[in-house]
């Protein structure tokens, strides 16, 4: 009878035993990875920043070991660690009073021949290759290709001796005296590129000079990055499921102490998130503050109205604009007629026509008519498509026309935010606006034999160019509408630049072919333009702050025209890019260290500054405390209340690097319909980095719900003109 009691108190505590154990594994299925922020790092030389995260995970956990939850440190240039938690951890360390945030690991994702001709920074600028091999830009993508020839390093000296960091690529990859370090995440297995994305930022940015590119001849010249003399150093932090915000911001504790001087992050979330909780907001604060000055791609959400994702005062936000080359494809109808569409069609047209059929009319049987129309995937029949050129309602329609084998396809674009875009595609293609698209419709019903020749793509000269491209985001700052978004406007359509020849160069598993240079669209590829002319400016004022950097940027640009109903403003920021205006802008708005802790009084609570700055500060309260306008920023804007009068006014303070004594005179360009007064008009200086301060008061009339005044206010001394957008809104969103 004992033997049996203690046979089934065996039994029941081994169900017990398990069933603990499943309870336990329940939990940590529950767990997924977030990042805990604790601001920066303590300065104290027995701080240990791995005890002490490990130490608050235990508190919180409740275990004697807690090594397997943490993921990773940050320890090199701020604090904070990630680690797999449960929702009711998470809480716990949120309410920690040493806690500024903790926020889920999201995935965010990636965002020359001719673009820096275009704008008139050509081979022949003035430039100092001993002082610009001393840049060196930190590229946070997809890795790098280190064999292509963007980044060999004939000619170049060993790094800079700033340069702290490593070579740690991974099997078989090796860096160079012009890429000189490289590391890679948990998102990807190795420092190379295998997706093409971050090879083609790095040489926008600071390839070196390669003639004779092209993309099947389509584009050819002499491809090179802005300062084809910098250094680069890779971060690879993506892979074709995305980039992690731990990665991110592990990307950016590495690059800031290994002694990057710009870093260009051409990636995202789809939508703006809260400054807490941006990884690449968090990131670039602390690389501000040690003098590195951070570009970030817009967003490719546009044309809708408050989607750019880049919002923080301390980023350089670039959107995506056109260039003076166009890449255009023709389709001749049987009937002679000629349509001109937008695709990089590089296959060679030998002058045969084709028969013409619509997606409907070929579908597989497993399919509806509406998506074989689409051409959705398997929904084309392969048999009854052969040798003959598919309609598709759909932009996306090529992948499927490929797999099928049509001899080709005419696309329908019905996707505002490709609007004037070309993609490179898998077959002989084009796409189609519904005008154009509706026109081929007709000609087929009205023939038995429809049939059609689609030609090569050609080079256009756009006259129009620039012009901000749809895809990319607009404004307003939806978190912070006294901070104009985007900040400016670089090329971003059609870019050739290095390419992975690992990398597919459409969406097609049966397009195998493979190439070193490409043509790319998106605000990933007018980030690294941004991030190429912040390095010239920093190689010719090595002693510029990054605000005074970003100032000279903004406040040089090309003026753009207006389009749509929204205040331009929000499609470009202060303009265009002028990287040659940009090295003497005369006037640089500055914002230092204490104008960044300000900022962060502004949006944060007391406790949260302190740890985010390191410093023990006390932030203004009530009506003394302060407003996001009042942020020493180079723009201008203001949000106020419908249907009221309304006066508004700003404090800005400009530092002269001009001409030592000179007197700028403030004018208001154009007329707006409101009152603007600039207050002194005169800015007399006597010196060279001496200061002034002005306010900028603007009063007007009722402005209905949802309307704007738009501006500029520009300082001229006779040499330069400094101009600064005014918008004054009465939304928030």
């Amino acid at each position: 009878m004992a033997k049996h009691a203690a046979v089934m108190f065996s039994y029941a505590f081994s169900i017990i035993v398990l069933a603990l154990s499943l309870l336990c594994k329940a939990i940590d299925e529950d767990r997924n990875v977030h990042v805990v922020y604790l601001g920066s790092l303590p300065d104290d030389e027995l701080y240990s920043p791995l005890s002490h995260h490990l130490s608050i995970l235990q508190r919180v956990v409740g275990r004697s070991s807690v090594a397997n939850l943490l993921l990773r440190s940050y320890k090199r240039s701020f604090n904070g660690f990630a680690a797999n938690l449960t929702d009711h951890e998470r809480e716990e360390l949120a309410n920690m009073k040493e806690v500024v945030s903790v926020f889920p690991s999201t995935t965010f994702q990636l965002q020359t021949t001719r673009s820096w001709e275009f704008m008139g920074f050509n081979e022949k600028i003035r430039r100092n290759p001993t002082i610009e091999s001393d840049v060196i830009i930190g590229i946070l993508d997809s890795g790098i290709w280190p064999e292509s020839e963007s980044f060999k390093d004939e000619s170049f000296g060993p790094a800079p001796k700033k340069w702290t960091g490593d070579c740690k690529g991974g099997q078989n990859f090796t860096c160079n005296n012009k890429l000189v370090g490289a590391r890679f995440y948990s998102s990807s297995e190795s420092a190379r590129d295998g997706m093409g994305h971050g090879t083609h930022t790095a040489s926008t940015a600071a390839g070196n000079v390669v003639k004779d590119v092209s993309f099947y001849g389509l584009a050819q010249g002499t491809a090179r990055g802005g300062v084809p003399s910098a250094r680069v150093a890779a971060y690879s932090i993506c892979s074709a499921e995305g980039c992690q915000s731990s990665d991110i911001l592990a990307a950016f504790d590495d690059a800031i102490a290994d002694g990057v001087d710009i870093i260009t992050v051409s990636l995202g979330s789809s939508s703006a998130i809260p400054i807490a909780h941006d990884p690449i907001a968090i990131g670039s604060y602390h690389a501000i503050q040690k003098g590195i000055l951070t570009s970030h791609a817009a967003g490719n959400s546009g044309p809708t109205a408050g989607t750019v994702s880049s919002v923080a005062p301390w980023i350089l936000t670039v959107a995506a604009s056109s260039i003076d080359r166009g890449i255009i494809d023709k389709v001749v109808l049987g009937n002679g007629k000629t349509l001109v569409g937008n695709s990089v069609n590089s296959f060679t047209s030998n002058g045969t026509s084709f028969p013409i059929v619509e997606g409907k009319d070929v579908r597989n049987r497993i399919c509806t008519e509406v998506e074989a129309g689409h051409c959705e995937i398997l929904c084309i029949d392969s048999d009854a498509v052969k040798g003959k050129i598919v309609l598709c309602d759909q932009l996306s329609g090529d992948v499927e026309a490929r797999r099928a084998a049509a001899m080709g396809t005419i696309l329908k674009n019905n996707r505002p935010e490709f609007a004037g875009v070309s993609a490179v595609l898998p077959l002989p293609a084009l796409a189609l606006r519904d005008e154009e698209y509706n026109v081929v419709m007709s000609y087929m019903n009205s023939t038995k034999d429809p049939r059609a020749n689609i030609l090569s793509s050609e080079i256009i000269k756009d006259d129009a160019a620039p012009v901000v491209a749809s895809f990319s985001s607009r404004g307003p700052n939806v978190f912070l509408p006294e901070i104009i978004k985007p900040d400016i406007s670089a090329p971003g359509v059609d870019i050739l630049a290095a390419y992975s020849p690992l990398a597919p160069i459409t969406n097609s598993q049966e397009d195998k072919r493979r190439v070193k240079y490409t043509l790319l669209s998106g605000t990933s590829m007018a980030c690294p333009h941004a991030a190429g002319a912040a390095a010239y400016v920093k190689e010719l004022h090595p002693d510029w702050s990054p605000a005074a950097i970003k100032s000279s940027l903004m406040t040089t640009t090309w003026p753009m025209n207006d389009t749509g109903n929204s205040p331009g403003e929000y499609a470009h920021g202060s303009g265009h890019i002028n990287p040659l205006k940009a090295i003497d802008p005369g006037l640089v708005y500055e914002a230092s260290k204490e104008d960044y802790i300000k900022f962060l009084c502004m949006v944060f609570d007391e406790a949260g500054v302190r740890l985010i700055s390191g410093q023990n500060r006390t932030c203004s309260t009530g009506s003394e405390k302060e407003s996001p306008r009042d942020h020493n920023y180079p723009s201008l804007a203001g949000v106020v209340t419908p249907m009221k009068p309304f006066s508004i006014s700003f404090h800005r303070r400009v530092k002269n690097v001009g001409l030592s004594n000179s007197t700028y005179k403030a004018n208001i360009l154009p007329n707006s319909g409101v009152d603007i007064r600039v207050v002194p008009e005169l800015l007399s200086f006597k010196s060279l980095n001496e200061e002034k301060t002005f306010d900028v008061t603007i009063a007007g009339k009722p402005l209905q719900d949802g309307s704007h005044v738009s501006s500029s206010l520009v300082w001229s001394d006779g040499t330069h003109s400094v101009r600064s957008p005014i918008l004054i809104s009465t939304t928030r969103t």
